[in-house]
C-alpha cells in the first residue's frame, strides 16, 4: 500500500475547487489511457461539496461521462429516494446535470428494494455486482481509478467505525452495518480490503471538528482504532485537507506533498 500524501487548501471551498480538478484530470486520463473510468464516490458535506464544484469546473465538459462508471464507499439503509441516502445527494449536487450512461450509475441498494430490511443480503448483491465488473485476479472489485472517503470527527471512514465488527473484516468486499453509532444505525459499507485494491484513495477532510481524527489517523494508529488509517490506494493514498483539519497535524507531516 502507498504511503500518505497531503496536500492542505487554505479553506474548504478551494479544497473542494481544487479537488474536482484533480478528479477531472484523473478521469480524462484513466478515460484515454484505458477507454473507461471508475470512481468511488463518497457523501457528506465534503464529498457533496466536491461534486457541486465539480458540476461548475470549466473543464467538467473534458469528462466523456458516458465512459464512467460512478461506485459509492456506503450508504444510508433508507428508501430509494430518502434525501439522506448518498446517492440522493449525489445526483442533486450532480448526477443529474450530467449524460451519465444510466447502467454504469451503480447506486447500493435501499430498504424498500428487494432485500427489505436485510442489509445483509443487499450488501451481498452489491458485491455481486462489484465483481461483476471485476478482472480475474482484481480481489472481487473493479479496478478504481479514484476512490473517496469522507473522514469523520471519530476517523471513520465509508461505514467503517472504530471497534465495529465491519472495520475487522478481511474477506468480503461489503458488508451490512447494524447500529452504527451516526445515525441511521443500519448501513451498507465497502471493507478496508475493498477500499485498498483502489489505484487511489483520496480522504478528504475539512473543518475543525476533523482535526483530530486527521492528526491521529496519520500519527500511526492502527485501522481498528482508527479506520482512516487503514484507508490506502495501491499507487496513491492522498489527504485533501483545508487548513483547520490539517491544524492539528505533527509538524513532521509538513511540508505537504503536491502533486
Amino acid at each position: 500500500m502507498s504511503a500518505p500524501q497531503l496536500v492542505v487548501h487554505r479553506d474548504k471551498e478551494l479544497m473542494a475547487q481544487a479537488a474536482a480538478a484533480r478528479l477531472i484530470t484523473r478521469i480524462v486520463d484513466a478515460q484515454a489511457a484505458r477507454g473507461s473510468a471508475s470512481v468511488v464516490l463518497t457523501g457528506g458535506r465534503n464529498g457533496n461539496g466536491l461534486l457541486a464544484a465539480l458540476g461548475s469546473a470549466p473543464a467538467r465538459d473534458a469528462v466523456d461521462w458516458s465512459r464512467l462508471d460512478l461506485w459509492w464507499g456506503d450508504e444510508r439503509y433508507l428508501p430509494d429516494g430518502d434525501p439522506e441516502r448518498n446517492v440522493t445527494q449525489a445526483r442533486e449536487a450532480l448526477l443529474d446535470r450530467v449524460p451519465l450512461d444510466p447502467a454504469r450509475v451503480h447506486a447500493m441498494p435501499a430498504s424498500d428494494g428487494p432485500y427489505g430490511d436485510d442489509v445483509e443480503a443487499a450488501a451481498a448483491a452489491y458485491a455481486e455486482e462489484l465483481a461483476a465488473a471485476a478482472s480475474p485476479g482484481g480481489g472481487g472489485v473493479p479496478a478504481f481509478d479514484v476512490l473517496m472517503l469522507g473522514v469523520g470527527p471519530d476517523t471513520h471512514v465509508a461505514s467503517l467505525f472504530p471497534e465495529l465488527p465491519a472495520v475487522h473484516e478481511t474477506e468480503r468486499t461489503v458488508v451490512g452495518v447494524r447500529g452504527a453509532p451516526k445515525p441511521p444505525p443500519v448501513r451498507i459499507s465497502l471493507t478496508l480490503p475493498a477500499i485498498r485494491a483502489a489505484r487511489e484513495v483520496w480522504l478528504l477532510a475539512a473543518g475543525e471538528d476533523k482535526a483530530k481524527a486527521a492528526a491521529i489517523a496519520l500519527s500511526g494508529a492502527g485501522e481498528l482504532q482508527a479506520p482512516a488509517a487503514g484507508a490506502r490506494g495501491r499507487s496513491r493514498t492522498l489527504w485533501l485537507l483545508d487548513s483547520a483539519a490539517a491544524s492539528e497535524l505533527p509538524r513532521s507531516l509538513y511540508p505537504p506533498v503536491t502533486a
